[in-house]
């Protein structure tokens, strides 16, 4: 297959160019972090950014770790937590200059979860929905009478691929705090790769299909690139709508479920 090209771009700070300053926590964990919904697999932030102090949450398990912007003016973000069963390091840092930052608040969670599949039901900071969207009623209205969910995954997947174009200008106007908006996505008819995935994402998790926004590389385009995984007949396939929809539009042949072998994901949500 002739190669796609999509130009992406990395929304994330590299953790190991973060350097923590401080030890002393002078937020009460109590007040920022919620810890009602763990049991579904995520946790909420409550902290009002201070004007021109760029703040993020930092999830960590074990080697792993996931650094995520807090949105200034938003009263409460939800986060994933994505790294399987176990204890969880909440941080939440506000940058003294360049990338040192100081910790004003942590604490420690357990999740046990019977099923891991409930982390990607949710709506969290960049897959973020609710029944109020347009994107999720036009889910609701073409999946009503599907009666599998890989019938659901079909429907939606169709869609997107037929209506929503990639958007090369949007590509190159990106700042690092971007987020996807489903129902932006769903009007303009156009995104980047980032866009498509929290859109089939977030339908299908509207449906009660579990599904993953993924982030890597692809041996199908050249930058840095989002699809999505779908758990169908208990099991994790990859789609990749971006692709699809380059190729459905000059009309070439491919196929809704991809190999394995051409993603390399190193970060899922």
């Amino acid at each position: 297959m002739r190669k796609t090209v999509f130009s992406a771009f990395l929304l994330f700070s590299m953790l190991s160019t973060t350097t923590l300053q401080s030890t002393t926590y002078a937020a009460d964990s109590a007040v920022w972090l919620d810890q009602n919904n763990v049991n579904h697999g995520t946790v909420s932030v409550r902290y009002s950014v201070k004007p021109n102090v760029k703040t993020k949450i930092l999830v960590a398990k074990d080697a792993q770790k996931y650094s995520y912007n807090l949105t200034p003016g938003k009263s409460e973000e939800v986060f994933p937590l994505q790294m399987g069963n176990g204890h969880y390091n909440i941080s939440i840092l506000e940058q003294l200059s360049g990338n040192q930052y100081k910790v004003i608040g942590q604490d420690t969670i357990e999740l046990k979860l019977n099923d891991s599949k409930a982390v990607y039901l949710n709506s969290v900071q960049n897959i973020d929905w609710s029944d109020t969207n347009q994107a999720i009623q036009k889910a609701h209205e073409l999946t009503q009478g599907a009666t599998t969910d890989r019938e659901k995954l079909q429907r939606i997947y169709d869609y997107v691929i037929k209506n929503i174009k990639y958007d090369s200008n949007q590509a190159f106007a990106l700042t690092t705090d971007y987020l996807p908006q489903i129902d932006r996505t769903l009007h303009s008819q156009k995104d980047i790769c980032y866009g498509y995935a929290s859109l089939v994402a977030a339908m299908l998790r509207s449906v009660n299909v579990p599904t993953k926004l993924v982030m890597g590389k692809s041996s199908y385009v050249d930058t840095y690139h989002a699809w999505n995984e779908v758990n169908i007949d208990n099991q994790w396939v990859i789609i990749d709508t971006t692709v699809d929809a380059a190729l459905n539009n000059g009309k070439q042949k491919f196929e809704m479920i991809k190999e394995p072998s051409k993603y390399f994901k190193t970060k899922q949500y």
